[in-house]
């Protein structure tokens, strides 16, 4: 597909989760961009996490509801398949997900098929474009094959990126050992890649509920709107104007812009609805977005946290898509679910990349080096300490082996690094990044704080999505399915065609 040469975006005002409301905006929206789902209609939502403890986190039912109706209205008998498929946050299985954000019986009443995506076909995607950070990718065969594809985020900011609307939502197109791969101080050019892979025809955005701040926790922000487009950096652009954020300044847009995903400029874009961009940003002032530094989020606190660049000093100096912002996504969770969990915490430092400063730790203060590229000598409780880098080159991290570890997996493995460290040594943790679910983990053990991966709210719906996903894995396995397909896979419509924007000449 091509991208919107003048691409349009409409604001609509919907104040509640009324599925038919939003099923007759929604059906309203594609009218007006003269849009008909055909082929392979695949939706995706934003579902990185779900239930009580993370009602905001996700795009929510009743909007889904009325986004499949209103597909299902504008049908034509050119629909093979209406499908809903996503991959929620690592570790946890998208059953749960699913489970916990009611899905489930949303998709039973619209009659409409449902994917997980970490038990599909993972196929290759090769990539050209000059500053591709590899050469290939793997994507879920659903969406790779998709003829007209549906983007429904959740309007919300983020603690890495600062926003994530609807570029931002392609994290959820990769499965857990292909997600990680990247997932750095280089996340911004990984979701820039990532949109060679498919483009969205619609685009239509759950602002119903906002969320401010965070990503897993975000703080609830009414602002009653319902956002459509058919372009996605244009669609971008406007949901950062109106809570007040240049778009230039998140890099994965301008990066995708710059590679020919159309213009962030809003004056390359038609706005309708009934409402103006004016009213939307009075309703939206004073939206509170994420870029918060590790070390600025914790003070005050009993965790005193030191972060020094990653590896490439030269490209960024500090690591947001990696382990920092892990460790305050983290903190947030044990946060819900232990209202003890500040008091409990014993005073410790947490120190990221390559740190030269002091680590002000008194004796019986534990020290924890997160990450491969973490690195600190100076003295320690009176005695030299000499931490290493054990970061290995990305062009080291080949997608045909990458490894997948579940919960449990790195629940031993915590276990197990706690049990055979010394408690008067620095404690390290290995990865890049250290998931939010090893540092969760890391955290429990450092202060004894409730688990929310034993929570007997979330035992038995975990458990379930547990049994159901490794069931599905063991049955592939067993019939001979590979989990990855090599070589370049068949696309969908959906596929991008795209050209980066002409420069013009130097004068």
């Amino acid at each position: 597909m091509k991208i919107a040469s003048r691409p349009r975006v409409i604001i609509r005002r919907c104040p509640t989760y009324d599925a038919e409301q939003i099923r007759r905006i929604v059906r309203e929206g594609l009218e007006e961009l003269d849009l008909r789902p055909h082929g392979r209609t695949l939706v995706k939502p934003n579902c990185v996490a779900s239930g009580p403890s993370f009602p905001h986190a996700y795009t929510r039912p009743e909007f889904l509801e009325g986004v499949l109706r209103a597909l299902q209205d504008r049908s034509d008998g050119r629909v093979r398949e209406l499908a809903l498929g996503e991959r929620c946050g690592i570790t946890l299985p998208t059953r749960t997900t699913f489970e916990g954000a009611e899905y489930y019986p949303m998709l039973k009443r619209t009659g409409v098929k449902h994917y997980h995506f970490e038990e599909e076909p993972q196929v290759e995607i090769r990539l050209t474009h000059k500053e591709r950070l590899r050469d290939y990718v793997f994507t879920p065969e659903p969406v790779a094959k998709a003829d007209f594809f549906v983007n429904c985020p959740k309007f919300k900011s983020h603690p890495w990126t600062t926003v994530t609307f609807s570029m931002k939502n392609y994290i959820g197109i990769q499965d857990d050992r292909h997600r990680l791969i990247d997932h750095d101080h280089r996340l911004d050019e990984k979701i820039a890649d990532l949109q060679y892979i498919v483009q969205p025809q619609f685009i239509a955005i759950d602002a119903i509920v906002a969320g401010e701040g965070r990503m897993l926790t975000p703080i609830p922000r009414k602002l009653g709107l319902v956002i459509m487009g058919n372009s996605q950096a244009a669609f971008d652009a406007l949901c950062c104007n109106i809570i007040g954020v240049d778009p230039y300044t998140v890099d994965h847009l301008r990066l995708a812009s710059e590679r020919g995903f159309g213009s962030l400029d809003l004056s390359s874009l038609d706005i309708s609805g009934d409402v103006t961009l004016e009213e939307a940003q009075a309703m939206a002032k004073g939206f509170k977005v994420g870029l918060v530094r590790v070390e600025k989020y914790f003070e005050g606190s009993h965790i005193t946290a030191y972060a020094g660049p990653p590896p490439e000093p030269e490209r960024t100096d500090y690591c947001w898509g990696g382990c920092p912002g892990a460790l305050e996504e983290a903190i947030e969770i044990l946060r819900l679910y232990d209202e003890q969990c500040d008091e409990k915490m014993p005073r410790m430092h947490i120190v990221f990349g390559a740190y030269e400063g002091k680590i002000d730790a008194k004796p019986g203060e534990r020290v924890v080096f997160i990450g491969d590229c973490a690195t600190w000598s100076g003295d320690l409780h009176g005695r030299l300490v000499r931490v290493e880098s054990l970061y290995k080159d990305r062009a080291e991290k080949d997608p045909y082996h990458a490894k997948h570890d579940d919960i449990f997996a790195k629940m031993v493995h915590v276990m197990r690094k706690f049990a055979t460290t010394d408690p008067t040594e620095p404690l390290r943790l290995e990865g890049c990044p250290v998931s939010v679910a090893e540092q969760v983990l890391t955290l429990v053990e450092l202060g004894k704080t409730k688990n929310p991966y034993l929570s007997p709210s979330e035992a038995v719906r975990f458990s379930k999505g547990y049994l159901g996903w490794q069931g599905k894995a063991l049955m592939k396995r067993i019939s001979g399915k590979p989990y990855q397909i090599h070589g370049p896979c068949e696309r969908g419509q959906a596929a991008p065609e795209v050209s980066p924007p002409t420069l013009p000449d130097a004068e």
